[in-house]
């Protein structure tokens, strides 16, 4: 296992990478500060999610491909469903790091509210502050499916909080799947979270499901499991794969809890068609609860929520900085993709081929600035992002640079020809028997134009000297010298054109040396 080295190191000349939060299987996740943004920003601290893909033990090529070909999906993933419950993106980049491996990474906002599941541990939340964000994960997820994306991934850990605790945002779209599909998916998901038909023992050939096909459905499994948890802190583990039918001792007297197990019970059937189909059809029911739920349980939710009525479309709540507005869309390449390709790996990253490292007051090491023409102020080493799309802007001002050089050569040709044609000088340059002279070997026929079906004017006779005009296509423009009158007396033009050939493919003309 390879880990990033890009602790204390600025990406795209903007993002100072300050701490690592945590690493899953493939990624490394890091919190940032972003040098262009205003402290006042909502975005001053950004999350740096870095693809890792060494931190696989059996990597091969294939593998590579397909956590790069995953990570690009994920970014598109959030694009598509830019909602104001869903975590954002904010930009894309690819870098070497300290130990020049190159990795792609996504910007994405920071989160410091924590998530559901760290919210339940520390104290819980009444059944009104567990209905108040379950509505909102209810208006992302509705918004996802309306675009085509299943998560796949729905778990309290997933839903990350804003910093006022207000808002509530579905996070990690990295196993999200863009299209329904009918074929038996691999598994993905938390164990207890996933529903069955995401486990290869479940679905297939030898499983026990009948029908495997990913819908919608699915999310509402997780979804629902999610929400048992947000309402009793208790862990599902017990209904693995399998239908919730009891809630702890100590919620089964609740004037709501009847309900809340019929609602789960439904949405987390085995049969994915015995569940609610829509995201509205689970909110729809779900929200019913604020009318059984005793007054003081929702007394902490704000009050325009608590007088709302149930309705079955969940509504979102917008947090400060949010945008529907998508940054560019990321083009990634494998590593060995950029290895067979050298104008891939032309990442911009200047460092020095053995950097001094200096020990600053005895302890921490200083790594010298990666480019000292422009020091950043904390001095830290900068790993410049590299994207497809910069590839592609660097192609079309080249391109469009060519064709301007082009456009200018083939005005100065035209212009050139224009003078010349004015001047009279380009028929004696494209005519290489201008001024020549010849003799005629034989009496030839002298005629108006250029080919055998112009009329006879004349004739040339043998032995006497021309002077060559022009020439087309084996025939000759010719001037006859010291042409004398004919025998009958008839008078001789003394220009005319002839056959540079005889009918039997002799030469007509002996052209002078």
């Amino acid at each position: 296992m390879k880990e990033l080295a890009i602790i204390n190191c600025r990406l795209d000349n903007r993002y100072d990478v300050q701490s690592l939060l945590g690493r899953g299987s493939y990624a490394e996740i890091y919190v940032a500060k972003d040098a262009l943004a205003s402290p006042q920003s909502p975005h001053s601290l950004v999350v740096i999610k870095a693809l890792n893909v060494f931190l696989q033990d059996d990597l091969d090529t294939d593998l590579e491909r397909t956590l790069v070909e995953n990570f690009q999906n994920e970014a598109i993933a959030l694009d598509r469903v830019r909602h104001p419950n869903i975590i954002s993106r904010l930009g894309h980049g690819s870098a070497r790091d300290l130990h020049n491996t190159i990795f792609h990474f996504l910007v994405l906002e920071y989160l410091s509210g924590g998530d559901l599941a760290k919210m339940c541990r520390e104290g819980g939340m009444s059944i009104g502050q567990a209905l108040y964000y379950l509505e909102q994960v209810c208006a992302g997820l509705a918004y996802a499916h309306d675009h085509g994306v299943i998560h796949r991934d729905i778990k309290p850990q997933n839903l990350l909080l804003t910093a006022d605790k207000q808002t509530v945002k579905i996070a990690d779209f990295g196993v999200a799947r863009l299209n329904q599909s009918d074929s038996p998916i691999t598994r993905v998901g938390t164990n207890i979270y996933a529903p069955p038909e995401h486990s290869p023992m479940m679905s297939g050939n030898t499983g026990t499901l009948t029908f495997t096909q990913l819908t919608p459905a699915a999310d509402i499994y997780s979804l629902a499991k999610s929400a048992y948890v947000l309402i009793t802190c208790e862990s599902p583990r017990a209904f693995s794969n399998q239908p919730i039918t009891e809630l702890p001792e100590k919620f089964r007297r609740q004037p709501w809890a009847k309900e809340f197990l019929r609602i789960v019970q439904k949405a987390t059937q085995v049969d994915s068609r015995e569940r609610h189909q829509s995201v509205n059809e689970f909110w729809g029911e779900l929200s019913k609860l604020k009318l059984l739920a005793d007054a003081d349980e929702i007394e902490e939710l704000p009050t325009e929520v608590v007088q709302r009525a149930a309705s079955s479309a969940p509504q979102a709540h917008v947090a400060k900085g949010y945008t529907p507005l998508a940054p560019q869309k990321p083009e990634f390449n494998s590593a060995r993709d950029i290895r067979i390709n050298p104008n891939l790996s032309n990442l911009a990253y200047k460092a020095a081929t053995d950097p001094v490292v200096e020990l600053k007051n005895g302890h921490e090491p200083k790594y010298p600035a990666i480019r000292p023409d422009n020091k950043p102020k904390e001095n830290l080493p900068v790993l410049e992002e590299y994207s497809a799309p910069r590839r592609k802007r660097r192609f079309f001002v080249r391109f469009f640079t060519v064709l301007v050089v082009l456009a200018a050569f083939a005005g100065i040709l035209l212009v050139t020809n224009y003078y010349l044609s004015r001047s009279g000088a380009w028929s004696s340059i494209s005519n290489p028997f201008a001024s020549q002279e010849g003799v005629a070997t034989r009496n030839i026929p002298l005629r108006a134009d250029s080919n055998k079906k112009a009329d006879q004017i004349g004739w040339v006779n043998k032995d006497k000297r021309l002077k060559i005009e022009n020439s087309d296509s084996g025939w000759y423009k010719v001037t006859i010298l010291g042409q004398n009158g004919q025998p009958d007396g008839s008078v001789q033009p003394n220009q005319g054109w002839v056959s540079g050939k005889s009918a039997d493919g002799d030469d007509n003309i002996k052209l002078s040396r």
